[in-house]
């Protein structure tokens, strides 16, 4: 028998029918209601001549559509292609056409941007998430209405990709990681013989397009858990539906708690249905810890990938006596530390972690140098350096590649150097992380300019617009003599990072 991921809902839908699943505003699914809307998307797919192995793309916010986009092809075994809602229009037409999406869905709030390059991609089945699409575009209400709720065929599973999430790259293109149906299943066995109870109603904020967030729903499904999402993050109406939903859990990032913290009154909020918090992308602050450590609310650290959702996690009893750490590997999960001739070393020595396990991905789509690179004999070479004590706690003490986490999200320097490059007044650039009180890290460019000409910070600033994503745009620009490199040309990031911060 073949794990699809598309069955799965299937099958809790069988178990469960008349049990609420999903809960999105004014919206409220049972699992016998979403599993004949995943029905109908697969039906309409196929209609639309897509097949096992085609891909389909989204760009959206957090509407309940992702549900049946990723369970309804799953169970055709066609690939959902997640899109960044903050990319500029430019990068999200190059990710269209990396994977040759067949079909793309979109949002109401992306109409514009879409319409700037829905010519050069080569989806030519254009289907608008809204009420009033534009001329160009397909309803999706009406597309889905017109077919049967019957169950499709369950087609593929196992290895076969089920989504493909692009990260963005140090060579200044972004990489799709390809994980597998079997991807997602050990991502949920794994998460709940780790972790244990986790509650029986889940409250999602993060973007469906992050693996953070993504990783979880077939987990949801498969336990028979209720999901409230939230299509866009809005602190206070985090709080009012923790309280009115009776939520028993939520995945985070250290921005969001710190965003809750400053709400008016967020001391008169009833947290008491709370188990579990699971933070990870970046490292929580102690002090962070402590504040809700004394509201009684648990928050368990958790280190992974997008090409590895599930790597090290943080148990309660440890939290404060190992704050820093992110903890020991998940049940299914090996983790080792290497120095740079391969060899293993020595606890609280530095090295980089290497993964194995079921979860990690199959590859990166259409990149077999960079797979081969970065998965070998079995192990993820995540190109973090950590050290790990003597009780087996991991430490990260470096940052993949000198990436910035800004506020959840990975951003590479080089993506936005090669872009700022493109300035006609810019000679040389390079682009460090800074420490942010509000999002962790920022962006600050160091910029050399052409001989002669003069530039703002300003005036740079503005240029960026469009060209990349927002959070993706230098907070602050710096102007310098020089840009400090190796012989063999390559920027010297912690020098820079020494000079400039």
């Amino acid at each position: 028998m073949k794990i699809n991921i598309g069955e799965i809902m299937s099958r809790r839908a069988l178990l469960s029918p008349d049990k609420e699943a999903l809960v999105c505003e004014e919206e409220r699914l049972t699992f016998s209601e979403l599993n004949r809307r995943a029905n109908r998307l697969a039906q309409a797919m196929l209609a639309l001549g897509v097949s096992h192995g085609d891909r389909v793309g989204i760009l959206a916010l957090n509407e309940s559509e992702y549900f049946d986009m990723l369970f309804g092809l799953g169970k055709i075994g066609a690939i959902l292609v997640p899109i960044n809602y903050r990319l500029a229009g430019p990068e999200i037409e190059y990710i269209l056409s990396d994977c040759e999406a067949k079909v793309f869905l979109f949002g109401p709030e992306y109409v514009d941007i879409v319409d700037s390059f829905r010519e050069s991609i080569p989806a030519k089945e254009l289907i608008a998430i809204s009420d009033t699409p534009p001329d160009w575009a397909k309803s999706y209400k009406s597309l889905v209405s017109e077919v049967s709720d019957e169950e499709p065929e369950i087609t593929g599973g196992d290895d076969d990709t089920l989504t493909i999430l692009y990260t963005s790259g140090t060579t200044g293109r972004p990489k799709g990681a390809e994980l597998t149906h079997s991807n997602y299943f050990y991502a949920s066995v794994t998460m709940v013989a780790t972790l244990g109870d986790l509650g029986d109603t889940t409250l999602v904020a993060l973007p469906l397009f992050h693996i953070g967030a993504l990783g979880g729903i077939p987990m949801f499904v498969h336990q028979g858990a209720r999901v409230v999402l939230l299509r866009n993050f809005d602190p206070k109406r985090f709080l009012e539906l923790i309280q009115e939903e009776k939520i028993t859990g939520f995945g985070s990032v250290p921005a969001l708690l710190s965003f809750l913290k400053v709400v008016p009154d967020f001391e008169k909020y009833d947290w008491s249905s709370i188990k579990i918090i699971l933070v990870y992308a970046a490292p929580v602050p102690v002090t962070l810890l402590k504040e809700y450590a004394a509201a009684g609310i648990e928050v368990r650290q958790l280190y992974g990938l997008t090409e590895c959702c599930t790597g090290t996690v943080l148990d309660a009893e440890n939290a404060l006596s190992k704050a820093g750490s992110c903890g020991q590997p998940f049940f299914h999960i090996d983790v080792r530390l290497i120095d740079d001739q391969g060899q293993d070393i020595g606890p609280d020595e530095l090295g980089e972690v290497l993964l194995r396990g079921p979860v990690v991905m199959k590859g990166y789509w259409n990149r077999p140098e960079a797979t081969a690179e970065t998965i070998r004999d079995g192990w993820l070479y995540t190109g973090d350096i950590a050290k790990m004590d003597t009780d087996g706690f991991l430490y990260i003490m470096d940052r993949k590649k000198d990436m910035i986490i800004s506020g959840g999200e990975n951003i590479y320097p080089a993506e936005i150097e090669d872009s700022l490059l493109a300035h006609p007044k810019i000679q040389d650039v390079g682009v460090i992380g800074y420490s942010d009180t509000q999002w962790g890290e920022s962006v600050k460019a160091v910029v050399v300019l052409n001989e002669g000409e003069k530039l703002t910070e300003e005036e740079l600033i503005e240029w960026c617009q469009g060209k990349i994503g927002k959070y993706k745009i230098p907070k602050k620009v710096v102007f310098a003599d020089s840009i400090p490199r190796t012989p063999t040309g390559k920027i010297l990031k912690r020098v820079l990072r020494d000079q400039y911060n």
